[in-house]
């Protein structure tokens, strides 16, 4: 059964975006279009403390009429954060993100974030990992 630290090693790109509490929205959301990612990890003195991403910029700025440019992360991040350690299961991880309804993942390893796992990561491992095994198959039953 496939683990965390597999996805991340297969992961393009396996370096973490992140900002600070006090980091204004408007700067987390040029970050993040820049890397092309849905969420960045809220970190302080080298400690995760929160995730933002684009579900909290949507209900807690826009829908709140809040200024991007001088409201801080710190207002409207997510706090309590779900995170995995490189040894869990990708299965563990798709039920924590389906029970919860969240699409990002941190991984932790004795309290130092390795890395950030998205529910696409998942799916493509997965897709990657099931072409693998047909292609296995297709050769062992053809002989080759």
């Amino acid at each position: 059964m496939a683990i965390v630290n597999q996805v991340l090693k297969a992961k393009a790109g396996t370096g973490v975006s992140s900002v600070t509490p006090e980091t204004m929205v408007i700067d987390a959301l040029r970050l993040m279009a820049e890397k092309n990612i849905g969420a960045v990890m809220v970190v302080d003195n080298d400690k995760l403390v929160g995730i933002f991403s684009e579900r909290d910029y949507a209900r807690k700025v826009v829908l709140k009429d809040k200024a991007s440019d001088s409201t801080a992360i710190r207002e409207i991040m997510t706090g309590n954060v779900y995170s995995v350690t490189p040894t869990q299961t990708i299965d563990d991880c798709m039920q924590l993100m389906t029970d919860k309804n969240f699409r990002h993942l941190p991984v932790m390893d004795n309290g130092k974030l390795l890395g950030v796992i998205s529910l696409g990561d998942l799916v493509r491992y997965v897709i990657e990992e099931q072409k693998h095994t047909i292609k296995n198959l297709e050769n062992y039953i053809s002989g080759q």
